[in-house]
C-alpha cells in the first residue's frame, strides 16, 4: 500500500482540490473549464472514491495518466483494489455501485486494480501559508504528522498501518461529532467521503465533497493556496443535478 505522496509548491499556476468524483467525468470537465483550469501549469487534487455510482468512471481513470490530477484513496477505489484479490464479493461491491466494473473481464478488472493501488492514502502539498494534507475521509490521530510518521514507518506493524489507512478511507467521527478541534502539527485539511450540502470547516479541516453524484448535489472548487471556494466564470450548465 502506497502511503503518502507529497508535492512541491506551485510556483507556475493553481492547486485546486476537488472532493469525490465518483464517475462524473463531464460535470467536472464542464467545471475545471469554467473555472479556468490551465492542465499546463495548474494542479488538481481529488479526496478519492474515482469511481462507482456515476455513469463514467472508466473515463475518469483515463486522468492517472495526465501529469496534472492526482488523488487520494477512497474506500470506492478500495473496493476496485480489492474485489480482484477476492476480498471484496460481489453483492456488497454491487451495492456500493461498483457494476461498471463488474461487467468488466477479469484482465481488466485486475488492470484497473493495480492503477488504483498507486494511489496514496495521503497528500502533503507545500502552499506559501504552510503544508495542506488531503485525505479521503479524516486524519485518524490529533496530530498529523504523528499520522503520516505511523504509516510511513517500517517498525510499525502492518496490522496498524492497515487500521489507520481503513480510519482515513473510512472515518465520519470527526463530522458526526461536529469536533471542532481540528488537526495539529499541519496548516489544513481538505477531506472528501461524507457528503455535506455546502462547503464547510471544522477547525482547520477542510469537507468539501459536495455530493455531485447525487440528485442536487454540486463539484466544489478549493484554492489550496488561498483555502477559499472557486467560483467559476460561467457556471457549467449540467453542474447542479
Amino acid at each position: 500500500m502506497f502511503f503518502v505522496e507529497r508535492f512541491d509548491r506551485n510556483t507556475r499556476g493553481r492547486d485546486l482540490a476537488v472532493g469525490d468524483v465518483h464517475g462524473m467525468y463531464t460535470v467536472l470537465s464542464q467545471l475545471l473549464q469554467a473555472s479556468g483550469f490551465d492542465p499546463a501549469v495548474d494542479r488538481l487534487f481529488c479526496t478519492g472514491d474515482l469511481v462507482d455510482r456515476g455513469p463514467e468512471s472508466a473515463r475518469v481513470l483515463e486522468w492517472l495518466d495526465t501529469p496534472w490530477f492526482h488523488s487520494v484513496r477512497g474506500n470506492h477505489d478500495d473496493f476496485a483494489i480489492r474485489f480482484p484479490e477476492g476480498t471484496v464479493n460481489a453483492t456488497t461491491y454491487l451495492a456500493n455501485g461498483g457494476a461498471w466494473n463488474l461487467a468488466n473481464p477479469a484482465a481488466l478488472q485486475r488492470r484497473i486494480s493495480a492503477a488504483l493501488d498507486q494511489l496514496p492514502i495521503a497528500i502533503e502539498v507545500e502552499t506559501a501559508a504552510g503544508v495542506i494534507g488531503i485525505i479521503h475521509a479524516d486524519c485518524p490521530l490529533p496530530s498529523w504528522q504523528d499520522f503520516v510518521t505511523r504509516m510511513t514507518d517500517i517498525r510499525v506493524a502492518d496490522e496498524e498501518h492497515d487500521h489507520l489507512a481503513n480510519l482515513a478511507m473510512w472515518s465520519r467521527a470527526r463530522l458526526m461529532a461536529q469536533d471542532p478541534s481540528g488537526v495539529g502539527d499541519i496548516h489544513a485539511v481538505v477531506a472528501g467521503h461524507t457528503p455535506v450540502v455546502e462547503y464547510s470547516t471544522l477547525g482547520n479541516v477542510h469537507f468539501i465533497d459536495t455530493g455531485a453524484v447525487f440528485d442536487g448535489g454540486h463539484f466544489t472548487l478549493l484554492d489550496i493556496a488561498s483555502l477559499t471556494p472557486v467560483v467559476p466564470a460561467i457556471p457549467p450548465a449540467s453542474q447542479s443535478r
